[in-house]
């Protein structure tokens, strides 16, 4: 870990979304890395995967295109279905954090969209079996978090309430977590910091649960963001922030818990301190490094426009099938164009995006799931209005795609969606290479220099990797 190696505190985290289905595109390729990780877990398990799986296994005309069950079946599906994508869930989460985790001391978190919650308790107790040190938690309101962690922490059976469209109701998830606990095996409850955008919602967490620290994200950070509080938008028909949309730090800091402020701060650590903030999430720098598992060929693209001042990022307020806005770039051969987007063949195939809803009937017809971004005659048939699926994005395949995991549907390669934040300051700010390139390192360099500390020697008196003072990476 780049931070560590140069004496300064860095907290690296982990996408927690899609890793079963990650975790088998790298079986499919004979990934060491994964194979070992995934060995040390459970052998037989390994093995069995590998089979079902991995790069010898069969499959249609000798391609491999088996891969994990929806989410949904956690509800809909048998009970031996159920048994194995919870399995497959919690040694994806062990690999995942496993891998982060390996070759330094630092501490490693693990991020959770709220708004996914069908893989949160298989998931999260696959990162804890893995001494995950940090859940974090936004796109939601994350109150049922804390007393997951406690729960297997004590080795107890875990709930969680799933949403249901079109009713008041919920429906109870449970995960029993000692069948996957060797006996004696002790789990450690890891911190759990809240992703807020308003210290509102703030306030009613530190209020009700227990939550160690919040990190605040700005309406420019990569990926998700909060939707704004008013309905005004510009000319591009973006969501347009303004003052209600502040968080009011006077009141963060009154709180007493650590807060990190992130979107744009990028080597502006010593100003986010001056704020009262104990430290900044770097997404985006980091997700152009070198290291980053993007696209190598979209990454150099990216570059190349920033450095030109020529990239362009869209807030879209109908692109995630979430409803939350989403940052989108503008990028040539991706899913943001109109061109690409039309001729792409509207599928459902992975699901993590899918919401829950009250089946009709007499006395109750259950729980189906549906996606404004998968086939509209299927949405509409499910209950959904046909209107909420203009624009709607699959981001299940398109960010896949961008990470270099794209499937191969019927109609052809998958095209890409890019994420990435609104500030490119950073940029300009690194030590990079002639062809526009940099690492890791380089990022943590530039946090550091402007800050006006030097990187020579040791750092700062009580500098540690530890959850008061550090840089939080993350590519989701």
């Amino acid at each position: 870990m780049a931070g560590e190696k140069l004496g300064r505190p860095v907290l690296g985290v982990v996408s927690g979304t899609g890793l079963s289905d990650m975790m088998i595109r790298r079986l499919q390729q004979a990934d060491p890395d994964t194979i070992r990780a995934l060995t040390a877990y459970d052998g037989a398990l390994a093995s069995e995967l590998l089979a079902i799986y991995g790069s010898s296994a069969p499959g249609p005309t000798g391609v491999r295109r088996r891969f994990a069950p929806k989410p949904e079946v956690l509800v809909t599906g048998t009970r031996a279905m159920k048994a194995h994508l919870t399995r497959l869930t919690v040694a994806a989460a062990f690999v995942e954090v496993t891998l982060a985790k390996s070759g330094h001391s630092g501490p490693v978190g693990i991020n959770i969209l709220e708004k996914l919650q069908l893989m949160h308790l298989p998931m999260i107790l696959g990162a804890m079996l893995a001494d995950v040190d940090y859940v974090l938690v936004g796109a939601g309101i994350p109150h049922q978090i804390p007393a997951v962690l406690q729960s297997y922490a004590a080795r107890q059976t875990a709930s969680y309430k799933l949403d249901v469209a079109g009713t008041n109701e919920k429906h109870l998830m449970t995960l029993d977590p000692r069948p996957f606990i060797a006996p004696g095996r002790a789990l450690k409850k890891p911190r759990f910091f809240a992703i807020i955008s308003h210290h509102a919602l703030a306030m009613r967490l530190a209020g009700t649960v227990e939550v160690d620290g919040f990190i605040i994200e700005g309406p420019v950070a990569g990926g998700h963001n909060a939707p704004a509080r008013g309905k005004d938008v510009d000319e591009a028909g973006q969501p347009m922030y303004g003052e209600r949309d502040q968080p009011d730090l006077a009141r963060m800091r009154s709180l007493r818990k650590p807060f990190w402020l992130a979107g744009s701060y990028a080597c502006r650590l010593a100003e986010a301190r001056a704020l009262g903030a104990v430290g900044i999430q770097v997404g985006s720098a980091f997700a152009l490094c070198d290291e980053s598992g993007m696209d190598a060929r979209v990454k150099r693209e990216l570059r190349g426009q920033i450095a030109a001042g020529a990239l362009q990022v869209t807030t879209s307020a109908i692109a995630s099938p979430t409803g939350f806005p989403f940052q989108v770039a503008q990028l040539e051969g991706t899913l943001s164009e109109a061109a690409v987007y039309r001729s792409r063949k509207r599928i459902c195939n992975i699901g993590h995006l899918v919401e829950a809803y009250a089946k009709p009937g007499e006395g109750g017809g259950g729980i189906g799931f549906r996606c404004p971004g998968g086939p509209v005659g299927a949405y509409v048939r499910r209950g959904g209005l046909q209107e909420k699926t203009a624009g709607v994005v699959c981001l299940c395949n398109g960010l896949a795609s961008a990470a270099g995991f794209g499937r191969v549907a019927a109609s052809g390669d998958e095209p890409m969606t890019v994420t990435l934040g609104k500030s490119f300051d950073f940029y300009h700010q690194l030590n990079t290479a002639p062809d526009g390139s940099y690492r890791a390192e380089d990022v943590v360099r530039c946090v550091y220099r402007y800050e006006g500390q030097s990187l020579a020697g040791e750092g700062p008196a009580g500098v540690q990797v530890n959850a008061q003072r550090s840089v939080r990476t993350n590519t989701q």
